[in-house]
């Protein structure tokens, strides 16, 4: 049977569901009480960064990055290969993919490794509610050898991250409603047959759900939905699907249909702050209809026509910025540069997510 719902320490949250990027344990401008007033449900943390910069004392102290924050949502921790993998490969930081694991050089004195043990180890120690294995990003640019070099790493170390994931909840001993979900992610570029094969090797070490691996736009700029598709079909009923850094709504709504309920994306956040803010093509929340061809459009406070305009941002929208600031207000906080533009178009677009998700979930 499909999931219905996402277990976290906190109580069962109804899927679908979109994780924003938390990625040093705070969503940049926001608070946790600005973050709530969005009903975000859950929020992604980035197991690299925290590696590096809070380290495992703190969360000890804390029992986990939820109190560390006083969340009280759902919680994803990512990999952190990713992160580690695109800082080599553009060349910031010098460092190697070997079968071992990820090896940097954060200074030219220094070296660390990024194996799939630690990694999971480090993602317990954040106590979040689903962990992710450390898999080997498939280049879009790669060969079909590379890609299935890539594939046979990611397997590889998919098995690992479970026997390390298994090894240190029977040493704490948590039983099968106390651990978090472990998710398998699916590499192979543009090549379905290497997509399939992974699915079913991930599925046959046995995971809570599979996540959309690898940079899901192709060569002409395109979403690929058929390696999605591809995931999907092999993926057992019961398992979570996972879009991982996939976040444009019409792909959400796209993917949803296919059963993916699980995402995650930087782009809303990071997009508030660059002054640029989704807008319900409807006139209540109501009437949003996301099933709709162009059910949004964007909004940019930066332009003159705006300078005097009295109207909110969206009637479809229940958030602070829409319910107490006008177009104007907001023009001239983004004007002057002052933090709360950001803030406001932060909230607002998390909002408009979260409408996203209540409207898929009901429809679903």
């Amino acid at each position: 049977m499909a999931r219905k719902f996402f277990k976290s320490k906190n109580g069962n949250i109804p899927v679908p569901l979109f994780f924003p990027d938390a990625t040093r344990g705070v969503i940049k401008s926001l608070d946790t009480s600005d973050l709530e007033k969005t009903q975000t449900l859950g929020i992604l943390v980035n197991t690299f960064h925290l590696w590096q910069e809070l380290g495992g004392d703190v969360l000890d102290k804390f029992e986990g990055i939820g109190n560390f924050m006083d969340f009280k949502g759902g919680t994803i921790s990512d990999s952190g290969g990713f992160q580690v993998m695109s800082v080599i490969k553009s060349g910031n930081v010098k460092g190697k993919v070997t079968d071992e694991g990820v090896i940097f050089h954060p200074t030219k004195k220094s070296k660390k490794i990024l194996t799939p043990e630690k990694s999971i180890a480090f993602q317990i120690k954040l106590g979040t509610d689903m962990v992710v294995v450390l898999d080997d990003f498939t280049d879009p640019k790669s060969s079909y050898e590379e890609a299935k070099d890539s594939v046979m790493r990611t397997i590889s170390w998919a098995k690992r991250s479970k026997a390390e994931f298994e090894k240190i909840c029977k040493s704490k001993k948590l039983n099968d409603t106390e651990r978090p979900y472990i998710l398998g992610v699916v590499q192979g570029g543009k090549y379905q047959d290497l997509r399939e094969y992974c699915t079913k090797e991930l599925v046959k070490i046995g995971f809570d759900g599979l996540g959309y691996g690898g940079w899901p736009i192709d060569e002409n700029g395109d979403f690929d939905f058929e390696s999605a598709k591809t995931i999907a079909e092999g993926a057992p009923e019961d398992y979570f699907l996972y879009g991982l850094g996939v976040g444009k709504p019409e792909e959400i709504v796209a993917l949803s249909k296919m059963g993916f309920n699980i995402f995650d994306c930087v782009l809303p956040t990071r997009d508030a702050r660059h002054g640029r803010l989704y807008v319900y093509d409807a006139i209540s929340i109501e009437e949003i209809d996301v099933y709709k061809l162009n059910f949004y459009s964007f909004y940019t406070p930066d332009k003159e026509k705006y300078f005097k305009d009295d109207s909110s941002v969206s009637t479809a929208c229940d958030c602070v910025l829409c319910k107490r600031y006008s177009k104007a207000y907001l023009a001239h906080l983004f004007r002057i540069g002052d933090f709360t533009a950001g803030r406001l178009a932060t909230i607002h677009n998390l909002r408009f997510y979260s409408l996203l998700m209540e409207k898929l979930q009901k429809s679903i």
